[in-house]
């Protein structure tokens, strides 16, 4: 399976993109001349959709998330099936922090495999950065009933409990952190430890 960008590990206060792809990395830039070459293998077979979703790559690898994104819709174009193109749609636009668009295509993404869990975890992830916590507790929580030992949902779903009043299930939660994922724990015991508005709902 080929996840490029998020997955994404979203607290308010940090956002750490998780960046998972078979065979590249987005982490280090791309080969000199690696675009120019993707552009012209593009412009020669005009109708190759994986040849659109590499040169999207390679733009994401360099955070041209704008022409990433372009790249993307353009193999979409070529083939509506095409799953990855949807999820790196959404991660292109979540990198450029248009939560709202990145929701539309993480949203379709989820709505060819409801019970997804990563798919769910994204689309979490976006109602985070929106403030809809509910949603975004909601989403989390399906996504570990699909995958219980998921521990970064847990925490998020646990930040979305702090945020919305619920410190006794955030707690909970921290307690069960503590024997899953110390860090995870740690940074989410920040979160209980201080003074966090409670989100109208």
């Amino acid at each position: 399976m080929n996840h490029s960008l998020p997955y994404v590990r979203a607290g308010l206060l940090r956002l750490v993109a998780l960046i998972l792809l078979a065979g590249l990395t987005l982490l280090t830039a791309c080969k000199p001349n690696e675009i120019n070459s993707l552009q012209q293998q593009v412009w020669k077979t005009p109708q190759d959709a994986n040849a659109y979703l590499s040169l999207g790559n390679a733009y994401a690898r360099e955070k041209r998330f704008s022409e990433a994104a372009e790249a993307y819709k353009s193999a979409l174009a070529i083939d509506p099936r095409l799953d990855e193109a949807l999820h790196f749609l959404g991660a292109a636009a979540f990198n450029q922090k248009k939560y709202s668009e990145s929701l539309v295509f993480f949203q379709q993404h989820l709505d060819r495999s409801p019970k997804d869990s990563l798919r769910l975890y994204n689309v979490g992830n976006v109602y985070m950065q929106l403030k809809q916590f509910d949603k975004a507790a909601a989403s989390y929580s399906a996504a570990i009933d699909n995958s219980d030992s998921f521990t970064d949902a847990h925490y998020n779903l646990a930040v979305c409990y702090v945020y919305t009043g619920r410190k006794d299930d955030a707690r909970a939660i921290y307690e069960w952190l503590l024997d899953k994922n110390n860090y995870l724990a740690v940074s989410l015991q920040k979160h209980l430890n201080k003074e966090t508005p409670v989100i109208n709902r």
